[in-house]
Protein backbone atom coordinates (compact mmCIF):
# COMPACT_ATOMS: atom_id res chain seq x y z
CA UNK A 1 0.00 0.00 0.00
CA UNK A 2 1.02 3.56 -0.71
CA UNK A 3 1.60 6.19 1.91
CA UNK A 4 -0.86 8.55 -0.27
CA UNK A 5 -3.34 5.93 -0.25
CA UNK A 6 -3.09 5.25 3.39
CA UNK A 7 -4.02 8.68 3.94
CA UNK A 8 -6.58 8.66 1.68
CA UNK A 9 -8.51 5.48 3.45
CA UNK A 10 -7.46 7.33 6.84
CA UNK A 11 -9.60 10.24 6.41
CA UNK A 12 -12.26 8.41 4.18
CA UNK A 13 -12.66 6.12 7.97
CA UNK A 14 -12.59 9.64 9.67
CA UNK A 15 -15.04 11.03 7.67
CA UNK A 16 -17.44 8.02 8.00
CA UNK A 17 -16.66 8.17 11.82
CA UNK A 18 -18.07 11.63 11.94
CA UNK A 19 -20.80 11.30 10.18
CA UNK A 20 -21.37 8.04 11.94
CA UNK A 21 -21.23 9.81 15.31
CA UNK A 22 -23.16 13.38 13.90
CA UNK A 23 -25.91 10.74 13.08
CA UNK A 24 -25.95 8.71 16.52
CA UNK A 25 -26.02 12.09 18.50
CA UNK A 26 -29.36 13.43 16.23
CA UNK A 27 -31.23 10.21 16.83
CA UNK A 28 -30.43 11.08 20.69
CA UNK A 29 -31.60 14.61 21.01
CA UNK A 30 -35.16 15.49 21.74
CA UNK A 31 -37.90 15.98 19.17
CA UNK A 32 -38.27 18.86 17.25
CA UNK A 33 -40.26 21.53 19.34
CA UNK A 34 -43.04 22.63 16.73
CA UNK A 35 -44.69 19.11 16.32
CA UNK A 36 -46.17 18.85 19.85
CA UNK A 37 -49.62 20.38 20.38
CA UNK A 38 -51.40 22.31 23.15
CA UNK A 39 -54.12 20.19 24.58
CA UNK A 40 -54.90 22.36 27.81
CA UNK A 41 -53.51 26.18 28.52
CA UNK A 42 -53.45 27.62 31.50
CA UNK A 43 -53.28 31.38 31.73
CA UNK A 44 -51.05 33.22 33.86
CA UNK A 45 -51.55 35.05 36.75
CA UNK A 46 -50.32 39.13 35.54
CA UNK A 47 -48.25 39.80 39.13
CA UNK A 48 -50.46 42.65 41.43
CA UNK A 49 -46.86 44.72 40.93
CA UNK A 50 -46.30 44.16 37.38
CA UNK A 51 -50.23 45.09 36.68
CA UNK A 52 -49.77 48.23 39.20
CA UNK A 53 -46.19 48.91 36.92
CA UNK A 54 -47.30 49.00 33.95
CA UNK A 55 -45.16 45.43 32.94
CA UNK A 56 -46.03 44.28 30.08
CA UNK A 57 -44.02 41.78 27.83
CA UNK A 58 -43.46 38.42 26.23
CA UNK A 59 -42.12 35.97 28.56
CA UNK A 60 -39.99 33.05 26.22
CA UNK A 61 -39.75 29.52 28.31
CA UNK A 62 -38.16 26.38 27.21
CA UNK A 63 -40.20 23.57 28.04
CA UNK A 64 -39.67 20.20 27.97
CA UNK A 65 -42.55 17.95 27.11
CA UNK A 66 -42.54 13.96 28.49
CA UNK A 67 -44.21 11.42 25.43
CA UNK A 68 -47.50 11.33 28.14
CA UNK A 69 -47.72 15.23 27.10
CA UNK A 70 -47.13 16.04 30.91
CA UNK A 71 -44.18 19.23 31.24
CA UNK A 72 -41.29 18.07 33.26
CA UNK A 73 -39.08 21.20 33.18
CA UNK A 74 -39.43 25.11 32.11
CA UNK A 75 -36.52 27.36 31.68
CA UNK A 76 -37.09 31.11 30.95
CA UNK A 77 -34.95 31.99 28.23
CA UNK A 78 -35.70 35.37 27.94
CA UNK A 79 -38.53 38.20 29.12
CA UNK A 80 -39.29 40.18 32.24
CA UNK A 81 -38.15 38.80 35.51
CA UNK A 82 -40.85 40.10 37.23
CA UNK A 83 -43.21 38.23 34.37
CA UNK A 84 -41.01 35.29 34.26
CA UNK A 85 -42.50 33.23 37.49
CA UNK A 86 -45.71 33.60 36.92
CA UNK A 87 -45.30 32.37 33.53
CA UNK A 88 -43.44 29.13 34.41
CA UNK A 89 -45.70 28.28 37.31
CA UNK A 90 -48.76 28.83 34.36
CA UNK A 91 -46.81 26.50 31.84
CA UNK A 92 -46.42 23.78 34.32
CA UNK A 93 -50.04 22.76 34.42
CA UNK A 94 -50.62 23.17 30.73
CA UNK A 95 -50.68 19.48 28.80
CA UNK A 96 -49.45 18.72 25.28
CA UNK A 97 -50.69 15.57 23.51
CA UNK A 98 -49.19 12.69 23.64
CA UNK A 99 -45.89 12.16 21.31
CA UNK A 100 -43.78 9.60 20.95
CA UNK A 101 -40.73 10.97 22.80
CA UNK A 102 -40.01 13.94 25.02
CA UNK A 103 -39.66 17.19 23.21
CA UNK A 104 -38.69 20.39 23.79
CA UNK A 105 -41.22 23.04 23.11
CA UNK A 106 -40.46 27.07 22.89
CA UNK A 107 -43.39 28.96 24.08
CA UNK A 108 -44.17 32.55 24.13
CA UNK A 109 -46.11 34.27 27.03
CA UNK A 110 -47.63 37.50 26.49
CA UNK A 111 -48.32 39.75 29.45
CA UNK A 112 -50.70 42.35 28.30
CA UNK A 113 -53.50 43.94 31.01
CA UNK A 114 -55.66 44.51 28.38
CA UNK A 115 -56.38 41.28 27.55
Amino acid sequence: MTPGFSKYLSARRGGAFLLMLFALICLGLPSRAEERKVQKRVPPVYPELARRMHITGVVRISVTVAADGSVTEVKTISGNKMLALAAEEAVKKWKFVAGDSQSTVNIDVNFDPST
